[in-house]
Order: C-alpha cells, then structure tokens, then sequence
C-alpha cells in the first residue's frame, strides 16, 4: 500500500451475516485521476464507499483515505473528502446557496470566505442563474450539480460519487461528465466514481475497477482490460461520402471484407453511417487502415474519415464474467449493466 495513494486498499472485506459484500478488495488510486468503480447494483460498490467513509466498520483487511484509516479517523476523513450519494438530498424550501451555507457552516465556514466559496463552487456546477431559487424547483441533473457543489465547499482533496448520472436525461449526463473533467483539470482533485452505466464510465474514467459478487475482477485503462478480458480483435471504422456510399454499397462491403486481417464487417444504418471492421489480431488495426485508403482510392469510393475504436466496454465486462465463472447464475450474470443511460 502506497502511503501516497489517495485511496488504497489491502484485503478490504466487508461481510454480514453469511453474506460477503465485498471480498478481500486491493484498490489503488492515484492522484488526479477519475477511477470508474464499474458494477451492478448489489455488486458491492457502495458498501465499499461506506467503508472507505467510515460509515461502515470493515470485517477484514485495511484502507486509507488519504493517509488516514477511516475506521478510526472517521471525522478528519470526511473532513477532507466530498461524498455525493446516490439519492442526493437538499431542503426544498431553501434556495440552493442557502442549502450550501448549511453545508459551509458545517464545515466551520462563515462570513465572506463562506460567500466566496459558495459562488464559486456554484459557478463551477453552471448554477449561478438558479442559486437563489428553491431546489424543490431543480431539476434531478440539477440537484446533482448541486450536490457536486455541495462536496467541493470544503475544498475537498477526493471525491466520491455514488451512481451521479442514474436517472438523468442525456443532456444533464454530459454536462455532469463534462464537469468531472473540469474539476480534475482545475482543482486536480481524484474522483471516486460508482456506476453500473458502461458507456458513461468508459466516456470519463482513466481507469476502470470491475466489480462482480464483491470482487474485483478486472482493474485498468479500457484498452487494458481489452487485452486482458478480449480475444485480440480491435476495430476500425470507417465512413464514406453519402450518395457515393449509397451508389457504392454493393462494392464496399466486399472491398472491405476481403481485406486482411478483417475477420468480419458491421455496415451503418444509412449511407453516411460508419462501417465497423472486426480485426484480428488487434495490433494489426494500423496495417488495415492502410489497406482501407488504398482500397478506398483505387475503387473510387468516396472515404471520408476512418479511425481505430476502442474495445466496448460491454464486450469486456461480460469476458471478465466468464473469466471469473460468473456467467452461469447469480446476480451478476441475471441483471446485465446498462450500456447508456
């Protein structure tokens, strides 16, 4: 275990009764990172947050949370780390500045340190034009923003967001990623982030967690866990001009299929959509970009972008349950992940 590591974790085991909810967890993080806890609901995600908080005791193992244990240094913890729950509360008949200087008041804020923080944590959540209105009137992605501000009053070093996007339009899921972003780029704190949304996670993390029946069964950067969980496919698309693509459909399909290394091909909806290449082995994904703009060229058909695709994040997180032998039964294999919200 790091003793720089914002979070880590050696053995963290969490059981009730019979029931293990997180198994012999080992978890580092690093410094200005966004790490996707990804799982489904019941996986153990949560439980493991709570222990991280110390609002849990664990049964096994040890964590630390920036440098602390949190089990017996429960208060300097949360001092210095900002939580966002899953079901986001906040009192309806008060505005949400006055909802935040609740919050700062806590945190032993006041006066007009406390007014400065408040304005710029709600200028950074993009709620300046609503803080003076009630939150009973916010909308859920709104409430969420809120709460995002909410965790940043006290300048916290980590922050942990428990499922933040769940039950959000698509337009307030964007501009909530957008905004972890911005918070890493700008204040360069390290974020924590539960989810059972696969394309969400594999839109805004650096690094991804699997977490199946309490277990961690798969750990990296997206293209990390392609090569561990994956069978050595990568993709490349590929999209032509519309009406050239339209005209030229009964020759690119087999133009591209007879490719080398291109084990199978996936055409768009309509004509200006992107064709999807399966190749194998992955690491010839540059030789067969190559080969598609000199098929592309000598046919005349009227390409206009091509690139390389990272694996699907579904894809790997269904490996990862067979590898752990998870596909036969059980919560994990019963209830599949969301791929979009």
């Amino acid at each position: 275990m790091s003793p720089e590591a914002p979070i880590a974790t050696v053995g963290l085991t969490k059981r009730y009764g019979e029931l293990t909810a997180v198994d012999n967890l080992d978890l580092e993080l690093r410094h200005g990172e966004i790490f996707g806890l990804l799982g489904q609901n019941g996986a153990g995600k949560t439980t493991t947050i709570l222990m991280l908080l110390g609002l849990t005791e664990p049964s096994g193992g040890t964590a630390r949370v920036i440098g602390l244990d949190p089990a017996r240094d429960a208060l300097r913890v949360k001092r210095q780390v900002g939580y966002l729950p899953d079901s986001v509360g906040f009192y309806g008949d008060l505005t949400g500045r006055q909802n935040l200087r609740y919050t700062a008041r806590l945190n032993g804020l006041r006066g007009p340190e406390a007014e400065a923080t408040i304005g710029n944590v709600l200028d950074q959540v993009g709620l300046l034009d609503r803080a003076d209105t009630p939150t009973e009137t916010y909308s859920r992605g709104m409430l969420q923003r809120l709460g995002i501000a909410d965790a940043l009053v006290k300048d916290p070093e980590i922050l942990i967001l428990d499922e933040p996007t769940a039950a959000i339009d698509p337009i307030g899921v964007v501009e909530i990623l957008k905004l972890l972003r911005q918070l890493v780029r700008e204040r360069g704190v390290t974020i924590l982030l539960s989810s059972h949304l696969l394309t969400q996670v594999q839109s805004v993390c650096d690094r991804v967690g699997i977490f199946a029946a309490g277990r961690l069964i798969g750990l990296g950067t997206v293209p990390e866990l392609a090569a561990q969980f994956g069978n050595d496919t990568g993709r490349v698309e590929v999209s032509f001009e519309g009406e050239r693509a339209a005209g030229a459909a009964d020759r690119i399909g087999p133009t591209l299929a007879g490719l080398e290394h291109v084990e199978s091909i996936e055409a768009g909806d309509g004509p200006a959509d992107p064709w999807t290449l399966v190749v194998r082995p992955a690491s010839a994904g540059r030789e067969v970009r190559e080969a598609v703009l000199a098929a592309a060229a000598r046919e005349g058909l009227g390409l206009t972008a091509i690139r390389s695709t990272e694996a699907s994040l579904d894809e790997i997180y269904r490996a990862a349950l067979l590898q752990a032998g998870l596909h036969a039964g059980g919560r994990e294999a019963a209830e599949p992940l969301e791929v979009s919200a």
